[in-house]
């Protein structure tokens, strides 16, 4: 389950130099946060019920945030 992180971490880190050299200097520092945390968290050995409640949380997090965003921070019509 470790490797599977280290996967989302590569992918992060993709996108991450994807969104640097677009000039989205903001959305590559979330980006590159979600990397270390990914690679960080591969490391720790936890257990694979423990990686799943942690993935978990991280989507609970994400859809709030987007939500959130997308509700009061988008503007209609744009």
């Amino acid at each position: 389950m470790e490797r599977m992180y280290r996967v989302m971490g590569f992918w992060t880190a993709i996108f991450t130099v994807m969104f640097y050299l677009g000039h989205m200097h903001k959305t590559s520092l979330l980006f590159l946060a979600q990397t270390g945390f990914f690679v960080i968290l591969s490391y720790l050995k936890l257990s694979e019920r423990m990686y799943i409640y942690v993935f978990g949380a991280y989507l609970t997090v994400f859809f709030v945030g987007f939500t959130y965003w997308s509700t009061f921070m988008m503007t209609a019509g744009q």
